[in-house]
């Protein structure tokens, strides 16, 4: 099984990539791991990226290309996997079409989990953190509220809102998720992979419809 997982910031991608990973045996492709791995060992790609990355700059589109082809065209290439932040942008979803058939590597779906703005923007407009170092505890207004009202059950210390959790933030993110994806999405239709997936309930039933979608049972 060879899969790209798509989904807007706050939509569980995360949590159902590694349940993907741990039940179908799949390895857990990510763009940062990948771009950290290709710093940490000095490759020519790594050191332009590290360039990039040490000034809190995104690593161009052609850059991160280069460095998911090595990845691909490796000795340890996996043969089952999910990808998880890449492609980013259609250019992207073209040049791993490429990749894919050097590899001789199809794939098989490209799941994207569909959740509405509004739900996003309750899901992390209502997170809290701890800015205490040595604590850094996150709370949700809704799903893990703090005993005391704005105070860190760990540590008591004030808790803030972080710039990214608040909801005009999120929005600006979330437009700009829809602005680069949505051209992604009609590519892989037009191929026949896009599965679209409610994203929207428990962890459990969301996984079942991912499953599902993919036909396997």
């Amino acid at each position: 099984m060879r899969l790209i997982l798509i989904g807007p910031p706050g939509s569980g991608k995360g949590t159902q990539a590694k349940l993907l990973c741990e039940r179908l045996g799949l390895v857990h492709v990510s763009t940062g791991d990948t771009l950290r791995d290709a710093v940490e060992k000095a490759t020519q790609e790594g050191r332009q990226a590290h360039v990039f990355m040490s000034a809190g700059q995104l690593v161009p589109d052609d850059l991160v290309n280069e460095i998911v082809r090595a990845r691909f065209a490796g000795h340890d290439k996996p043969g089952k996997f999910i990808m998880d932040g890449y492609p980013r942008t259609l250019a992207q979803a073209i040049t791993f079409d490429q990749v894919l058939r050097e590899q001789a590597l199809g794939l098989h779906a490209v799941v994207s989990l569909e959740v509405a703005d509004d739900e996003i923007v309750r899901r992390l407009g209502q997170r809290w953190t701890c800015p205490n170092p040595a604590c850094k505890a996150v709370y949700h207004a809704t799903f893990k509220p703090p005993k005391a009202a704005g105070k860190c059950d760990l540590c008591g210390t004030e808790l803030v809102q972080r710039e990214d959790d608040q909801p005009d933030t999120i929005r600006n993110r979330l437009q700009v998720f829809h602005a680069l994806h949505d051209d992604i999405l009609r590519h892989y239709q037009k191929q026949g992979l896009l599965r679209n997936v409610p994203g929207s309930g428990e962890i459990e039933t969301i996984y079942a419809g991912i499953v599902k979608a993919l036909g396997l049972r």
